[in-house]
């Protein structure tokens, strides 16, 4: 296949939801590209010129549904701009022939940073603190004291990539780390508890970095943070969708968990109004792998696939096939 940015007529790209201005340029440079947000009618345009597209630049944010693909028949690749791909139609897509490049590796030590962050922030009380600092209310007195982190028990949903990033970070710490995944991992010299549960109620902190999807939708049930209990904290930079929020709320206002710090939500960017009532849960917008050298590899491996696949026939790396 021809190159890209030396053809004359370039391949058509459809992008769908914004993306860094810099990976935005790159993006026109080498495709003819357009963005379908700009659009106010997406499924009249679809239906105008969809098979004009044989190239999709989206995120693990937008993905690609089972709807947006059909509108694309003549589609052979998407890139996407993320590790999940939980909103993605991998099995339509893959039906098609259609290939997935996405960008995972880039962005472990980024998430595992923000996860251990999390786990220091909420057992040390540092954003409550701040907050008691600023509202002057040292003056009256001294804040109250808070759990260490060090030398205690890290249990980790979804011991993958991410996971075993995480798990080195703990070792740092003295930590005794043990994992839950669908299966164990014998390449790993972490303890494999089968049961969520069990891992549960034997962590101080139960970390979640479990792929999102309709597999692992709350897969962190009210009964697994039962299990945690009143001295547990709930840590999640994986996705909204693998806990209970509901379950989660009702364990925060019954005191049955200790805290939480949560990177992700179930219908992201709300968050549930009762979430933000408590001193003991660290929120953050999303932002686990948004560090200026992350993203920068992220839309550098976004451009790679999509060159890759037009020079070569295949993205540079891409989706495991179902």
């Amino acid at each position: 296949m021809s190159e890209p940015s030396s053809a004359m007529n370039k391949p058509r790209l459809l992008q769908h939801g914004r993306l860094l201005p810099a990976l935005e340029a790159q993006l026109a440079e080498h495709f003819d590209l357009h963005g379908l947000w700009r659009e106010a009618d997406p499924k009249a345009f679809l239906a105008r010129h969809g098979a004009e597209f044989v190239g999709l630049a989206t995120s693990a944010r937008f993905g690609a549904d089972a709807a947006l693909i059909d509108a694309l028949p003549a589609l052979k690749v998407i890139s996407s701009f993320g590790v999940g791909t939980d909103a993605i139609d991998v099995a339509r897509s893959q039906a098609r022939g259609i290939q997935i490049g996405y960008t995972p590796e880039v962005l472990n030590d980024c998430v595992a940073d923000t996860a251990f962050g999390l786990v220091i922030d909420v057992a040390r009380g540092l954003s409550a603190s701040d907050r008691f600092v600023r509202a002057g209310q040292w003056l009256q007195g001294n804040f109250p004291l808070t759990t260490r982190v060090s030398g205690k028990r890290l249990g980790i949903l979804g011991l993958g990539r991410i996971g075993q990033v995480v798990a080195r970070r703990a070792s740092g710490f003295d930590m005794d780390v043990r994992y839950h995944n669908r299966k164990p991992n014998p390449a790993v010299p972490y303890v494999y508890e089968a049961d969520l549960q069990a891992l549960a109620a034997w962590a101080d902190f139960l970390v979640v970095v479990s792929a999102g999807g309709a597999e692992t939708r709350h897969l962190v049930s009210a009964d697994v943070l039962a299990a945690l209990g009143p001295a547990g904290f709930l840590i999640n930079v994986a996705r909204g969708s693998v806990i209970d929020e509901e379950a989660l709320v009702h364990a925060l206002e019954t005191g049955a968990i200790a805290g939480a710090g949560l990177d992700v939500y179930a219908d992201e960017p709300r968050i549930p109004q009762r979430l933000l009532t408590f001193d003991n849960v660290v929120l953050l917008p999303h932002l686990a792998s948004a560090t200026h050298e992350t993203r920068k590899a992220m839309g550098d491996m976004v451009l790679d696939n999509l060159l890759a696949f037009f020079r070569s026939g295949q993205v540079t790396v891409g989706v495991p096939a179902a």
